[in-house]
């Protein structure tokens, strides 16, 4: 099984560095460069680490390869030349496929590494990963975020994590260079289940603030200052005050995709379906951000929902 890995800091004009021997042990993996792989992949360099990279589409990593990032071919290549590797794709097929796929982190020797997975997916597949990995020698942590592009971009996403607790403190250190809260709930699987109640959660706060924005533009109101109003009150919540202003700039760029905000709602309401929970709030959010993507929206951000209202123009 996994050692734990312990790390020295150094303080250095205002970051946090892994001290160049403790680099030099841990060399990063990342596989699945999207808006937040990219951003968190930029963190792990500032903060001194060796980072390889693969992407389905090769392209999406040049920017990250001039900045100093390595190329691997395979998922099974960057898992060959790392000692920890981080997983971060769109849907549980995806995960699979990266994981147990032909040329898969599985089809290397992965004796003694850590497998982190960052992909919100489902908490079966999270224990299934889990288990093979320690079939094979290995560790593996369900470490789903929360934070968006900005989150990922500034270095302060939320990470919940499942696994064993070995294997977390010796992520604890990488997490520090792209998280801001962090914590352990328990053992695989444990992390995406707390995803869910995270999205479910944000199901609530984006419609609320949606509705909320309708109500006041056929009010008559500003809705800057009622922005800025309701975030000084007992109304504030990061939804609002995060993505209420760039609705009003017509700014439906992805944070986070409405596709892959659908695709959590429904993993959420089947794992509460199997627990013998009735969700109605996050049904109907489902049936919305549904509904907007047979418009097209699929791949524009969560805050395009006002687009069901104002249209596509906003």
């Amino acid at each position: 099984m996994l050692k734990p890995l312990f790390v020295v800091y150094t303080i250095n004009k205002g970051f946090l560095f892994l001290s160049e021997r403790d680099a030099a042990m841990k060399k990063i993996g990342f596989i699945g460069i999207g808006v937040m792989g990219h951003s968190i992949v930029e963190n792990m360099m500032k903060h001194g680490l060796e980072v390889n990279v693969y992407n389905r589409t090769k392209s999406k990593t040049d920017e990250l390869v001039r900045q100093g990032a390595a190329w691997q071919d395979t998922p099974e290549a960057i898992t060959e030349a790392s000692d920890i590797i981080f997983t971060m794709v769109g849907f549980p097929q995806d995960v699979e496929a990266v994981y147990f796929g032909k040329q898969g982190i599985f089809k290397a020797d992965i004796t003694e590494k850590l497998l982190v997975d960052l992909t919100t997916s489902t908490p079966s597949l999270a224990v299934r990963i889990a288990k093979e990995a320690e079939r094979q020698g290995a560790s593996a942590l369900d470490a789903p975020v929360s934070g968006g592009d900005l989150g990922a971009k500034n270095g302060t996403l939320t990470i919940m994590v499942g696994g064993d607790d070995a294997a977390y403190q010796t992520a604890v250190p990488i997490f520090e260079t792209f998280g801001k809260t962090f914590n352990l709930h328990g053992s695989a699987g444990k992390g995406q289940h707390t995803k869910m109640a995270n999205q479910i959660m944000i199901a609530g706060t984006m419609t609320g603030m949606t509705e909320m924005l309708v109500y006041a533009e056929k009010a008559g109101l500003d809705l800057e200052k009622v922005i800025d109003t309701l975030g000084g009150g007992s109304a504030s919540n990061w939804s609002m005050n995060n993505y209420g202003p760039r609705i009003l700039k017509a700014d439906y760029s992805p944070g986070f995709f409405v596709k892959h905000f659908i695709k959590d709602l429904r993993i959420a309401l089947d794992e509460a379906k199997s627990m013998g929970l009735d969700l109605p709030s996050t049904k109907l959010a489902e049936e919305l951000y549904s509904r907007l993507a047979e418009k097209g929206f699929e791949n524009d951000g969560t805050q395009a929902l006002i687009k069901l209202w104002w249209g596509a123009e906003g």
